[in-house]
């Protein structure tokens, strides 16, 4: 890409124009789910913000509470989680929504409601605020067919009916990746004009990759094939070159490279989290979608992650996603194990 021509180019294609290119391909479309990503992006545009100032406003250090994980919350996890929430209620196009920061779904006033699920992580990453790490906001959509009368168990539903999902990164620039089904593309925060311009149009992950990204500090608590892949990756049997270790420990971060670089980004369960650590519904489900729709794969140690059937709105699983090829040697020695 000439970044230097993309200065002086008058004809971008915003990410609003984008969504709306995409909703004239579906001739019945009302606009809806346009109009709920529209709220989606103001509350990225928001959460950057603070983001961005959030040393300087004190809104670093705890908020002197703890979440439903257990996990202390940061002050901006909490004002994210609140603007994010108020976001989509005032769309007018949500029934319910599911966060991580919250212990219960949200169902939102019948006055206001619209036929959507969204389940999202406010501030995922957020243990890394306080040094400036990249973080970022995770999120996946589902259609609710009756929102009159919608219940818990029409939320669990199975990733594969996710009809869109996308992450918003909040680091050295803010990036916003997004697919509604017909790919994944890439938008970057313009600060001067207020606006998320396509930068990574058609993502498509590598086959294969030289990266993998796993938490080593766990090593001594891992299932043999994980054991047996990482060490695989370090001392190469067939005279490749060994694979690079790159670990943020922020999903969003960590998968944003494993998407546009390849590779593969490894949670695996272990002794200490024998159900995995990462949430299903707003952590394993979208960036397993955006994974699928870019090429790539997502497993779980037994099957494909978009097969799960969650049981409970913050039910945790392990996860392996990247590069196809990367992905299916983890798979090959799950099976040799079973």
């Amino acid at each position: 890409m000439d970044h230097a021509a993309d200065t002086f180019r008058t004809d971008l294609m915003t990410i609003t124009r984008h969504v709306l290119n995409e909703q004239s391909r579906h001739p019945e479309s009302r606009g809806d789910l346009t109009i709920l990503l529209s709220h989606i992006v103001l509350g990225c545009k928001f959460v950057a913000s603070a983001v961005n100032k959030a040393g300087l406003a004190k809104l670093t250090g705890l908020a002197g509470e703890t979440n439903v994980q257990g996990e202390e919350q940061k002050k901006l996890d909490v004002l994210s989680n609140e603007v994010f929430v108020n976001a989509l209620v005032s769309s007018g196009r949500t029934c319910v929504l599911v966060s991580e920061e919250d212990e219960k779904a949200t169902f939102v006033d019948p006055k206001l409601r619209g036929k959507y699920c969204v389940c999202f992580d406010p501030l995922d990453g957020s243990s890394n605020i306080d040094c400036g790490v990249s973080i970022g906001t995770i999120f996946g959509i589902y259609m609710i067919k009756n929102q009159d009368t919608v219940t818990l168990e029409e939320v669990l539903q199975p990733g594969k009916d996710m009809i869109a999902a996308g992450y918003c990164m909040y680091g050295s620039s803010c990036t916003l990746v997004l697919s509604t089904g017909n790919g994944v593309n890439g938008f970057t925060l313009d600060p001067s004009l207020g606006e998320f311009i396509m930068t990574h149009p058609d993502i498509k992950i590598p086959p294969k990759g030289k990266i993998y990204s796993v938490n080593e500090g766990n090593a001594k608590n891992w299932d043999t094939p994980t054991a047996k892949y990482v060490e695989k990756c370090k001392y190469p049997t067939d005279g490749s070159s060994p694979k690079s270790l790159r670990y943020i420990g922020s999903m969003v971060a960590d998968v944003h490279r494993t998407l546009l670089y390849g590779g593969i980004f490894l949670y695996p369960a272990d002794k200490k989290s024998p159900s995995g650590k990462l949430r299903v519904m707003y952590e394993v489900f979208p960036m397993s979608f955006l994974m699928e729709e870019a090429g790539g794969q997502s497993f779980t140690g037994k099957g494909r992650s978009l097969d799960l059937i969650p049981t409970d709105i913050h039910e945790r699983s392990p996860i392996f996603l990247g590069s196809s090829d990367n992905v299916e040697e983890i798979k090959a020695l799950y099976a040799e194990e079973a």
